[in-house]
């Protein structure tokens, strides 16, 4: 090898120190984006005790909820006097039919405002102002419990208009006879 001038040396000998530091620092970051168990498990225990089970899994309100098709939006509508038919769409990460396509912060976003990522507001029913009252911790445990469900392809029905006709089951609020209609 012939003579090297020492800023050459110099690089060399540092090159393969700056790659690993580098490596490690990508590493790191890779790490950080990945919710722990801990965050994952905080999750699934805010979905079960929320009962978000019971108006997103098909199944539930006709007393057999279809566990192998968790979270996956429901086969049964609410009716909302003079705003239509809604149904829990599919929670699962599969990004034709459910929440695939949304980033966390779209989901955090969506729990906490009622706002989804196109714009529109959630359904009526959903209780979105009740998790508006989250923690921002327990809001980002939602988020990753829900992105870390295996993905099932499943097309929730509607939203259907007041005078559509349907062609699944639906539970209705029926209110006496002058009362005003809720707002929406």
């Amino acid at each position: 090898m012939g003579y090297m001038p020492s800023r050459q040396r110099a690089a060399r000998s540092i090159a393969p120190t700056l790659t690993a530091l580098v490596l490690l620092c990508w590493a790191a970051v890779a790490r950080a984006e990945q919710p722990s168990p801990v965050e994952i498990a905080r999750g699934k225990y805010l979905v079960e005790f929320g009962g978000c089970n019971d108006c997103h899994t098909p199944g539930y309100f006709l007393g057999k909820p279809d566990v192998t098709r968790y979270l996956s939006g429901s086969d049964v509508g609410f009716e909302i006097p003079g705003a239509g038919v809604f149904v829990g769409p599919n929670l699962t990460p599969d990004k034709e039919t459910g929440i695939g396509q949304w980033s966390k912060d779209e989901i955090i976003t969506a729990l906490q405002t009622g706002v989804r990522p196109d714009g529109r507001m959630l359904s009526p029913i959903m209780p979105w102002p009740a998790f508006a009252k989250l923690t921002k911790a327990d809001v980002s445990a939602i988020a990753d419990y829900l992105r870390s469900l295996p993905p099932i392809s499943s097309k929730a029905p509607g939203p259907f208009g007041p005078n559509e006709k349907l062609a699944i089951p639906v539970m209705a609020l029926r209110l006496p006879d002058g009362a005003p209609k809720p707002a929406h």
